[in-house]
């Protein structure tokens, strides 16, 4: 009987791993993180005994974490990089220098040589890139001061790392073992840096897309993938070979990138690799737990787990309120940089290849590190059930309002008096057609009421204030809250409850109008959609079109977005599919309002009414991005 390939029989064994641990874990509330780690644990060489080469699959991992800050820099266009230069350069070396220096502190007290000291502190400084920005981005965090000031901090760990690895030959030689650089070698490999970083940036400029354009000419989706996964491979490749670090490089092109009309299409390609190669890197690590130095040396393993991870909180969360963090906000941000990191690894195996220190300290310090990243989203958990509940008890502790009480007989109601629920609710006013509306919020209450606004306190997701709300006998439902998941809540309710309710509901984006068109609401309408297309039909005037042509230019885009949603929305639980309806949607619109406007112009040379008008090619027309759908026939 044959044997299966060694890749095959690998693969089978960490895709079955993560298809079974990870949805335990969500179901328990502990996180996809979690599971991947659990995983890797289990198929490991001190679990299941499955895989043994957990270096070489470490490696090949990593890739993960450089797909991951590709993708963040696309989505960090040079300005906002310059604009971030002081939180990176300040709070990064705030942030690496002070946990370096307090650790340092802890190794010389505790009797260690200060090589060891040394490098040991600046290693454990560094802190997990690929579970800091996962698990922002899971909690909706990137955008929020925390979530700029870790991604700011992260980012120059990723620089710091590279005099980090430069400094260990030194130490070697100083200890009399290994060899060091000369000063005319030093410079060379610095000279090599900087070339290869502006060889990166110059091309990107330069040559990054023209190329991707020449791809994109060709309209075979799948060349156009290899060309984003062969940039992100080939600007790896390159920094490794200097020294440096991949996702540096990568994050580098991701920027360069930002502006560019491909952004959302290399986005979408890589994001599946990006999104398999990361769990990869998790279970990696899992399986990287060297459990028997653990049992040989417990008590000392847990007193550099506890020590560094205690220091390095101390030191984090005084930096989050120098820098003004809310207070809200700082746990999170505390325990995410406190963990050790992935680059780690790499130091303290440079390390003990420099025979810094022997190769029993470093697994050490490995284990600690690997350990501290399995505990840090246990953590986290343990952080969103108990403080940040009571966080959000303390800043939401107001006196509350008496809830609606009196049943009542509108035939319509308003569920949100936020900005969108108050226009719907003046113009039905106007008409002088009664309306109920809820809202939970205190503060909105007080300002209704000092317009003269009657406005009912209540939770539109409970049903026994819908049914005092009068949805019994009400016509019509409009669902306005701010909150997607408050407004499919209450939708649910009311299809399940309120059949004859005719449900009328904002939209924050595609996701939640394909999460309503799932719940059988049909008068779907997105929050920006209309206001967009205003401000559309206002630009083409300004560039020289008569407000009928521009009136004209906007319907059709606005019939066709229509049609191309209802299109779109039986596919949207298979991404690839959902993109590819969207893609060729986009193309045909773009194709068709080329040639009509050529025939335009042939008929009428007026039509070219302002320089440029016409000239752009059809596989660079973001007409049909599949965020701008709505499910609300045409007026």
């Amino acid at each position: 009987m044959e044997h299966a390939p060694t890749w095959l029989t690998y693969g089978f064994l960490y895709l079955t791993a993560a298809v079974l641990a990870v949805p335990i874990a969500k179901a328990l509330g502990l996180g996809a993180i979690i599971g991947y780690l659990a995983a890797g644990i289990a198929i490991g060489p001190w679990g299941l005994g499955l895989v043994s080469n957990v270096q070489d699959i470490l490696h090949f991992a990593e890739f993960g974490v450089v797909l991951m800050l590709f993708l963040v820099g696309l989505e960090l266009q040079p300005s906002r990089l310059w604009a971030l230069r002081r939180p990176i350069f300040g709070t990064g070396t705030a942030q690496v220098l002070g946990c370096a220096a307090v650790l340092f502190a802890l190794g010389a007290l505790a009797g260690l040589p200060w090589r060891v000291s040394l490098v040991g502190a600046l290693g454990l400084a560094l802190s997990s890139t690929a579970i800091a920005l996962q698990s922002l981005a899971e909690r909706n965090l990137m955008r929020t001061q925390s979530g700029q000031a870790g991604f700011s901090i992260l980012l120059f760990q990723d620089v710091a790392a590279i005099p980090i690895l430069a400094l260990l030959p030194v130490l070697g030689a100083a200890a009399g073992e290994g060899a060091g650089h000369t000063p005319g070698e030093m410079v060379l490999e610095v000279l090599k840096i900087v070339g290869v970083i502006a060889a990166i940036i110059l091309g990107g400029r330069l040559l990054l897309r023209p190329v991707l354009r020449w791809i994109a000419k060709s309209k075979t989706p799948e060349i156009f993938t290899a060309a984003a996964l062969l940039l992100v491979v080939g600007i790896a490749y390159l920094m490794v070979l200097v020294g440096l670090s991949m996702a540096l490089g990568a994050f580098l092109a991701g920027v360069l990138l930002a502006d560019s009309e491909y952004r959302r299409e290399l986005e979408a390609d890589i994001e599946p690799f990006k999104g398999l190669l990361l769990g990869l890197f998790f279970i990696a690590v899992g399986m990287s737990i060297d459990f028997g130095v653990i049992l040989r040396s417990p008590g000392l393993m847990a007193a550099i787990l506890v020590g560094f991870l205690a220091a390095k909180a101390v030191v984090i969360y005084a930096l989050a309120k120098v820098v003004e963090i809310p207070y809200q906000e700082r746990p999170v941000f505390t325990l995410l940089l406190a963990q050790g990191g992935e680059f780690a690894f790499v130091v303290f195996q440079a390390a003990a290849g420099a025979s810094v220190f022997p190769a029993e300290t470093a697994s050490l310090l490995i284990g600690a590190v690997a350990l501290s990243m399995l505990i840090s989203p246990l953590l986290l958990v343990v952080l969103d059930r108990v403080l940040l509940r009571r966080y959000a008890q303390l800043k939401t502790a107001k006196p509350q309002a008496e809830e609606i009480s009196e049943p009542q007989e509108a035939p319509i109601i308003i569920a949100g008096f936020g900005r969108y629920g108050q226009i719907v609710s003046r113009v039905l006013l106007a008409q002088g057609i009664p309306t109920t509306v809820l809202d939970h919020s205190v503060d909105m209450l007080e300002v209704a009421r000092t317009f003269g606004y009657r406005v009912f306190y209540g939770d539109a997701t409970r049903l026994d204030l819908l049914r005092i709300a009068g949805a019994e006998h009400a016509r019509i439902l409009v669902v306005a809250v701010d909150d997607a998941e408050q407004s499919l809540q209450i939708a649910k309710l009311a299809r399940e409850h309120f059949p004859q309710l005719q449900i009328v509901a904002r939209a924050r984006d595609v996701t939640h109008w394909n999460k309503l068109r799932d719940l059988g609401v049909t008068l779907v309408q997105r929050e920006l959609f209309e206001s967009s297309l205003q401000s559309a039909h206002t630009v083409l005037e300004l560039m020289g079109l008569p407000p009928a042509q521009a009136t004209a230019i906007t319907q059709r885009f606005r019939t066709h977005n229509i049609a191309l949603a209802d299109r779109m929305y039986p596919h949207h639980k298979d991404r690839a599919k959902f993109i590819a309806v969207a893609r060729e949607g986009r193309n045909q619109f773009a194709e068709q309002m080329a040639r009509e406007r050529q025939e335009g112009a042939a008929m009428h040379a007026a039509s070219s009414a302002y320089p440029g008008y016409g000239e752009h090619p059809a596989e660079e027309s973001e007409t049909a991005s599949p965020d701008s759908v709505k499910a609300t026939p045409p007026h």
